[in-house]
């Protein structure tokens, strides 16, 4: 339980950073507070057990003094329980009976012995009542104790002005108590305040700023990619054209290129929009995936989810993500219209993505890395897998390319 619940409303299970440093330091200080005043409330218990044993009747083992060292020893066991760091963590109806206990006990020390500074245990029990308990409870308690104060050295033959210097002790102390407590409460709300404000500060750049991007990935994906995707169509058209007209090896290779490069800038685009719109991807966006690389290289590309599906880690997840969005640029560059498939299993511990092409007719390509886009994709996709304990490989398959992914998740 939070130490400064007695006081503070509610919690919100969703604060900010900003919000739980702010609770954390009006917590902290709250205990520096305690720290400072405890030593003050072991020497109330010194000045009235002093008091005690010094007037009449004094401490004993029958009669009246019986009745007062019941009444000290109930008073210093409250006032020494309360004073405790833990106190405050107790449930609230326990911390309102100990108070209370010590305030009755300060009320029978007064009707016992009503000279010395017997007072001064009503007035711990009426400070603590309005510093630590909540309103209803505390108020109660120390109007109650006040009253029974004023009674009892009313009957005990005190004179009209002790009984109002009686009432106007606790009513100083009920109020000093008050205002503290109040202190604290408007710090601690100002400090909330000032932190939700920088919060709301930083979301409206934030929105402004999603807002900007939000608009620029969208102008993005209408006229670059939509122009990009059209351009592939025609090359892929043009090469068909070139292939059935004979026409010669330098001009189907410029189409190838230029098909490459359309290709690539589709890759490109893509992954630009995602960025711009603060998308963070991951194996749920696979079936999208797969989906717009079918859309812009017009290949027959599939995507098979084997096992039980589970939460990854987000980095496993990104890698696995870069993995297959590597292979399926590497299979449309160097393997255009093969057929890809691309298989996610989730094992016994282990989780899998393999994205392998098949096509018979394509050109021989050199085996490892390096006839994949000079390698440096998949060297740095194999970096990202290794940060997560995973591992990368990559190599020519009898028909085709493979390039399998795994992570200990």
């Amino acid at each position: 339980m939070n130490r400064t619940a007695f006081y503070r409303p509610s919690v919100d299970v969703d604060e900010s950073a900003r919000e739980a440093d702010a609770r954390a330091r009006a917590a902290h200080r709250i205990d520096r507070q305690r720290e400072i005043l405890r030593p003050l409330g072991l020497l109330v218990i010194v000045a009235v057990a002093v008091s005690a044993i010094n007037g009449d009747p004094a401490p004993a083992a029958h009669g009246r003094g019986l009745a007062v060292a019941a009444a000290l020893v109930l008073f210093a066991a409250a006032l020494a329980f309360a004073v405790r760091a833990s106190f405050i963590t107790r449930p609230t109806v326990l911390q309102t009976a100990v108070i209370a206990s010590m305030g009755a006990a300060g009320v029978a020390l007064v009707a016992l012995q009503p000279q010395g500074a017997t007072e001064l245990a009503g007035g711990a029990a009426v400070w603590l009542g309005v510093a630590r308990l909540p309103r209803v409870a505390g108020s109660a308690v120390a109007a109650a104790t006040t009253v029974a104060l004023a009674i009892a050295e009313s009957l005990a033959g005190g004179s009209a002005a002790a009984v109002a210097a009686g009432v106007l002790l606790c009513a100083l102390l009920a109020l000093v108590a008050h205002f503290v407590k109040q202190a604290r409460t408007s710090q601690e709300t100002t400090e909330l305040l000032l932190a939700r404000l920088e919060d709301a500060r930083e979301q409206q750049l934030e929105a402004a700023t999603l807002a900007e991007r939000g608009r620029i990935a969208a102008d993005l994906h209408d006229v670059l990619a939509h122009a990009l995707s059209a351009a592939a169509l025609q090359l892929q058209g043009a090469r068909k054209l070139a292939e059935r007209s004979e026409a010669s090896l330098e001009i189907r290779a410029a189409i190838d290129r230029a098909g490459e490069l359309v290709r690539d800038g589709l890759a490109n685009a893509r992954h630009a929009v995602g960025a711009l719109r603060g998308e963070l991807p991951g194996v749920h966006q696979l079936e999208s995936l797969v989906a717009g690389f079918r859309s812009d290289v017009s290949s027959d590309v599939t995507l098979t989810i084997e096992g039980s599906p589970r939460m990854l880690s987000t980095e496993a997840s990104l890698a696995l993500y870069r993995g297959a969005q590597e292979a399926l640029t590497n299979a449309g560059r160097y393997a255009p219209g093969a057929a890809t498939s691309v298989v996610l299993r989730y094992g016994n511990g282990r989780t899998t993505l393999t994205v392998e092409d098949s096509y018979d007719e394509r050109s021989p390509i050199e085996s490892g890395l390096a006839g994949v886009g000079g390698g440096n994709g998949l060297i740095g996709l194999r970096e990202r897998l290794e940060r997560v304990g995973g591992s990368l490989d990559a190599g020519p398959t009898d028909s085709g390319w493979r390039v399998r992914l795994e992570i200990p998740a």
